[in-house]
């Protein structure tokens, strides 16, 4: 079983390194067998076809993600308030992409796939391969995870104090995810572009957190609508 497990890991693993230094589209099955010192017939054995393989390094993918969140949320016990756990795993999750881009980016293409599964139209448009994998159906049932944990730190915030009492946890949590995801991706065109812009990359981090947090504090106020009465006659 050992075994297995160590061929399994190192198909994977040789599979990370050709979709970072090749990309995905350029890799082969049989690319991936020779990097990983496999006969093609044995890596075909663990993983089908590609989109299986990269269905299974996207649930690994899924699962370091989970820790971060999680070691994230242990730090509870040390006092860290709710902001304070958020605003550190936005720092850990831009890590994390840096880290490991292409498990990073399969988290992204995964929801992704999502957005077409969930519609009875476009699922048509996902390769039947990455249908019948049995690590997509397990992604099914497990993607979510992380963000329960992000919605436990939102409502930890809210229960100490230091989270605005009238947000809603689901909504504010998804709504942070959707900013992190939108940073992560901005990284690109501000560290282009920087010489003329006023924005660079090394403050962007800091006035990003700075923003998150007055946003959830309650810092930023939003403007009450009035009322105004009109008569038609």
């Amino acid at each position: 079983m050992a075994g297995e497990k160590n061929k399994e890991k190192l198909i994977l693993d040789s599979a990370v390194a050709l979709f970072t230094s090749k990309g995905y589209l350029a890799t082969r099955m049989e690319d991936v067998a020779k990097a990983a010192g496999i006969s093609k017939g044995l890596t075909y054995f663990y993983y089908k076809n590609k989109e299986d393989l990269f269905m299974a390094l996207t649930k690994k993918a899924f699962d370091q993600f989970k820790d971060e969140f999680r070691d994230e949320w242990s730090t509870r016990s040390k006092g860290k308030t709710g902001l304070d756990m958020l605003c550190s795993l936005l720092v850990k999750i831009v890590v994390f992409a840096k880290a490991n881009q292409v498990y990073y980016d399969s988290i992204l293409n995964f929801l992704d796939l999502l957005k077409k599964y969930n519609n009875p139209e476009t699922r048509k448009l996902i390769d039947p391969k990455t249908l019948e994998s049995t690590h997509f159906q397990k992604l099914l049932e497990i993607h979510h995870e992380p963000a329960k944990i992000g919605i436990m730190m939102v409502s930890q915030g809210i229960k100490d104090g230091s989270i605005r009492a009238e947000l809603q946890p689901e909504i504010t949590f998804y709504t942070i995810w959707s900013m992190i995801i939108g940073y992560e991706k901005m990284l690109g065109p501000i560290e282009y572009e920087g010489k003329d812009l006023k924005i660079h990359s090394e403050n962007w981090e800091p006035g990003f957190l700075r923003l998150m947090q007055e946003m959830l504090k309650g810092t930023i106020q939003a403007t009450k609508k009035t009322t105004v009465q009109t008569s038609l006659f």
